[in-house]
């Protein structure tokens, strides 16, 4: 199939693609004008609410809306910035696990529970304890166990939870007056900033554990460093080929979408290329998911808009394996 532009009508990103039911639901940020001023740390996305795209034909089936699901002012805890966020079913309950900015300008993760996945979602009161940052994929593994993994920079705050202290008392020198890119990229060789992925609890609300650091790996086996443009920046997703785990995410401001694969949940995951090379825009948020016995890959980019960054729209196309399980790389037309 060439690729299609699943929802024209309206300016959606960061899909979150899972099958409910025999029927695949897309959980995705809805962009809007909100004439904020455009910066390195997202100021401009200003999302509000969440929609959830449904369809049974992803070639050339009808997309439809199910509307609005859940509103910021429903959630006590979130002032503004909805971004992206993920939905997981058990025991025929849906969790929907969203990032949003709380009253103090920091970013958690928080739960809304629907009984159907066309919502609408109702919100925890609070936050997930212990929750921070952003891009939530939400995992369940074979056995029934769910994971979430989390996390991106600059405007995603991870480097918030990397003291410049620890880095200095390694004997890392970060220069005068560093600012938190500085901290982020120089020096070069320092092993990039990781993000997170953490089991959830029994009722999906809370963490059960400490979150993890998802360690990717080159093929030598040391931590890809700050200095390599394929170390992860945002947008986690995780899923599942022939018993293998892989793990996916964008490179941010180098614009790629790259994979590791591990054989846990936790990792460590080993590098293996690029998915997909620069699309307009921004970054590069997707997911991956197999429906009716093939796989596609959601993403987004800004040609509709004509390049203004902050408006996106949601594309999909079919993946490829090999047959040494490696992903044959996208393009993107």
């Amino acid at each position: 199939m060439k690729p299609r532009y699943l929802f024209p009508s309206d300016y959606m990103a960061d899909p979150s693609a899972n099958v409910f039911n025999g029927r695949l639901y897309v959980y995705p940020s809805h962009d809007w004008e909100a004439g904020a001023a455009f910066d390195d740390d997202g100021g401009h996305f200003q999302m509000k609410d969440y929609h959830v795209l449904s369809l049974d034909d992803v070639e050339n089936g009808e997309v439809i809306d199910h509307g609005v699901i859940l509103d910021v002012e429903q959630v006590p805890w979130a002032e503004k910035q909805m971004w992206d966020n993920d939905c997981v079913e058990k025991n025929g309950k849906y969790y929907l696990i969203f990032s949003a900015k709380d009253y103090n300008g920091v970013f958690h993760l928080g739960v809304a529970v629907s009984d159907t996945p066309e919502g609408p979602f109702v919100p925890e009161a609070q936050p997930i304890r212990g929750s921070m940052s952003i891009d939530p994929s939400v995992f369940k593994d074979d056995d029934g166990q769910i994971y979430v993994y989390f996390g991106g920079l600059w405007g995603g705050q991870l480097q918030w939870y990397q003291a410049p202290e620890k880095l200095q008392k390694e004997g890392i020198d970060l220069g005068p007056a560093a600012d938190k890119k500085t901290q982020l990229f120089c020096p070069a060789d320092v092993p990039a900033l990781p993000s997170f992925v953490v089991r959830l609890s029994d009722d999906v609300k809370q963490f059960a554990e400490a979150p993890h650091s998802v360690i990717v790996l080159d093929k030598n086996g040391e931590p890809l460093k700050a200095g390599d443009p394929h170390r992860f920046f945002e947008a986690s997703w995780m899923h599942k080929y022939n018993g293998k785990y892989y793990f996916s995410y964008s490179t941010g401001d180098s614009h790629m979408l790259c994979y590791a694969i591990g054989d846990n949940p936790y990792g460590p995951f080993t590098y293996q290329g690029v998915i997909l090379d620069p699309v307009v825009g921004w970054t590069t948020h997707h997911s991956i998911v197999e429906f009716k016995g093939e796989w596609f890959l959601f993403y987004h980019d800004c040609v509709p808009s004509n390049d203004i960054t902050h408006l996106r729209s949601l594309k999909v196309q079919r993946l490829f394996y090999n047959e040494d399980g490696t992903i044959q790389k996208v393009i993107n037309e």
